[in-house]
């Protein structure tokens, strides 16, 4: 299964969408903002993602500066503020056999095929 969490009003969200489409993979949509992804779940997309809750956030929103989180912030601490704020989850984000990738830029995705 392929999934995107896929935030319509972002460009680059709807572009890997639109690459995937046109490859012929019909990925699961998640709106991530209005389904927001519990603490495990972003555990397993970064474990996925292989990276660290850094590699997750949307660093320059101007939430993750309010919320007093700073690029060095522990992970625990980035992944409850990812659950607790969706928004600050970079996207789009696909996933795929147990693997995954940002799609910045689009054409990133494709490497999990």
């Amino acid at each position: 299964m392929t999934e995107i969490w896929h935030n319509p009003r972002c460009s680059k969200s709807r572009e890997t969408l639109a690459l995937l489409r046109a490859r012929g993979i019909a990925p699961t949509i998640r709106l991530y903002l209005t389904d927001a992804p519990s603490e495990a779940e972003i555990r397993a997309a970064l474990k996925a993602l292989d990276g660290p809750a850094i590699a997750l956030v949307r660093t320059g929103d101007a939430l993750f500066k309010e919320l007093g989180l700073t690029t060095h912030s522990d992970d625990n601490r980035l992944i409850a503020a990812m659950a607790a704020h969706p928004a600050l989850i970079e996207r789009p984000l696909v996933l795929h056999a147990g693997r995954a990738a940002l799609g910045r830029p689009p054409e990133s995705a494709l490497a999990l095929f």
